[in-house]
């Protein structure tokens, strides 16, 4: 019952819904009450021989009526107390959606896509259920249960009435034993099927890789094994969920035997008559849904409440990138500057970057290089504020980014990341993204600027081509000259290129950077490549080793210092040449 109580927010949100659904469900139950009346008089009537054609008619009306109106009344509280449920479903799925964008991307480094798809579907489902079915149960158990009790009780007999619950006990115990055994059970259940999820998520997203190095088969039997636990523990649950049914059965039969063997005897000895013996088993045949319904609660509530712990447990993960009080919401331009004493990730003792002291004035590019790992990407996921410094700031036109609202200073970067991601859906509302509401022609604008709009003309639709799943059709050039696309037509005061170019050719790499000097004269655009042509244009060149900016200043100036942007330059001019054919 913990689970209803923590979902009262819920419940006094839909007060309304629920307020008249029960009251519904009352009256459907005092509504039931009268066909076992109504077979009573009909009995006694007959057993007596005064029963004529016209009492007959009478009541077979009367009971026709009832049905109707049982039935429009269950039409009723199964569209309010059922829409309810599926309201809270939609309620927890947006919270846990919001709650999912709003997280670090150090949460993500440390929960499995495929669970987290688990506790949005399949955990909110049981909570649904708990919302919806759970509620049903528990008010017509014990209003169906209180008010038959009260009629064998008061207009039948109360010895026999007691006589039949002394078995009633047991099943509290039980149900309520099940209960426990359930709720450890169905959580171990759902964690298997997080993990099932999360094997066919990746296998799905990698299945180029999987075919590459021919390793289907083994990635068949990994599945195999998860399917296999996902069955066990699932097995698990059905044994305990099929003891509930059997065991209020056996316990309802032996309430039914008592009935039989004293009703008849109080029947004999002219204390029942045949009428209030049927009416009574019938009454007694109606108790049996109660008894079925509180046993099911057990097992509704348990796999909620379940459910509702895994779906909790993420909702109380906390923001690590707040938004200030009074932060301003306007999107800023002007000079970046990077001035921060060291920056270590969460979890993690070694300073991913130390003592960078950076100003790149507006309308200028600034090129980052380095080896892998020296903190390139780093330095831009700080400015987008994926995560916070401790010590130093980062200010874009004198104002600090964390003065800013969230939304504001992203709507002031244009992000091109490493790993471009597209979504399955056409070229068009691929590079459309970010404003929706773009006309054609300025799809196709950008595209010619990103150098993609000639090779999209070459697919069969054109711009409505259908890209896959995370652009599963397309050359890793296509995505990341898409990508380019998509953020270029935001037109972004800040346009961050990280390694976006690494998978195209050095022709289109070169009209791509000189169409971005056009167009972007008066914007600031920051660039990271281990290729170095794709920065040798750049207005400021900084590079990284450790962490550290160990060579500052333009091309010429670096290529007169010697030091390893210079060797390295010459390096990859050289490979370039070698390829061409060259001497």
């Amino acid at each position: 019952m913990l689970l209803f109580k923590d979902l009262i927010w819920f419940f006094k949100q839909e007060k309304k819904s629920y307020g008249i659904g029960i009251l519904v469900l009352v009256c459907v139950a005092l509504i039931n009450l009268f066909p076992p009346y109504a077979v009573r008089v009909i009995v006694d009537g007959a057993s007596k021989g005064n029963l004529t054609r016209e009492i007959l008619l009478k009541w077979s009306l009367l009971l026709l009526g009832a049905g109707f109106i049982a039935y429009g009344l269950r039409y009723i509280w199964r569209l309010l107390i059922f829409g309810a449920s599926s309201r809270l479903g939609r309620l927890l799925r947006k919270q846990l959606f919001e709650h999912f964008t709003r997280l670090s991307p150090q949460f993500y480094q440390e929960h499995r896509t495929g669970d987290l798809m688990a506790h949005a579907t399949n955990d909110i489902q049981a909570i649904e259920m708990t919302a919806g079915m759970g509620v049903l149960t528990l008010v017509d158990s014990l209003t169906t249960g209180s008010l038959v009790i009260f009629s064998m009780a008061f207009f039948i007999s109360w010895k026999l009435t007691l006589l039949t619950l002394l078995p009633m006990p047991l099943m509290a115990w039980s149900t309520s034993h099940y209960g426990t055994m359930l709720h450890k059970r169905f959580y171990k259940a759902q964690a298997a099927f997080s993990d099932l999820n999360d094997k066919v998520l990746e296998n799905i997203s990698g299945v180029r890789v999987v075919k590459a190095f021919g390793e289907e088969e083994a990635e068949n039997e990994a599945f195999r094994l998860l399917s296999a636990e996902v069955v066990k523990k699932n097995i698990a649950v059905a044994k305990v969920d099929a003891l509930f049914d059997p065991t209020i059965q056996l316990i309802i039969g032996i309430s039914f035997f008592l009935a039989i063997a004293f009703g008849a005897k109080e029947v004999v000895n002219e204390k029942l008559t045949f009428g209030q013996l049927t009416q009574f088993t019938i009454y007694l045949g109606q108790f049996i849904w109660p008894m079925l319904a509180f046993g099911w609660l057990f097992n509704i509530l348990e796999r909620g409440r379940a459910s509702y712990d895994r779906v909790n447990m993420l909702l109380k993960v906390k923001y690590e990138v707040l938004e200030c009080e009074g932060a301003k919401d306007e999107v800023p331009d002007g000079q970046v500057v990077f001035e921060m004493a060291s920056f270590t990730y969460p979890g993690t003792h070694l300073p991913v970057l130390d003592k960078i002291n950076i100003a790149v004035n507006q309308g200028h590019t600034l090129g980052i290089v380095g080896k892998t790992g020296s903190g390139k990407t780093t330095l831009f996921r700080l400015l987008m504020r994926e995560f916070d410094l401790a010590e130093g700031d980062i200010q874009i036109g004198g104002l600090s980014i964390y003065d800013l609202k969230l939304g504001a200073l992203r709507a002031a970067i244009g992000y091109v990341p490493q790993d471009n991601f597209l979504f399955s859906t056409t070229i068009a509302e691929n590079i459309a993204f970010g404003k929706p509401e773009a006309k054609l022609e300025e799809i196709k604008a950008v595209a010619d600027l990103a150098a993609i709009h000639e090779d999209i003309l070459q697919f069969l639709d054109a711009y409505g081509t259908l890209v896959g799943d995370r652009g599963v059709t397309l050359s890793g050039g296509q995505k990341q000259r898409i990508s380019i696309a998509r953020a270029l037509l935001l037109q972004p005061e800040i346009l961050i290129l990280d390694d976006s170019l690494s998978a195209v050719d050095a022709k289109t790499e070169k009209a791509i950077l000189q169409g971005l000097k056009e167009k972007r004269s008066q914007k600031t655009t920051l660039i990271s490549s281990h290729r170095l042509s794709a920065i040798e244009h750049a207005d400021l060149i900084i590079v990284l080793h450790n962490g550290q900016i160990t060579e500052r200043g333009s091309h010429s100036d670096l290529m007169a210092i010697e030091g390893w942007y210079a060797s390295t330059y010459r390096s990859q001019q050289l490979e370039s040449l070698i390829e061409e054919g060259g001497e």
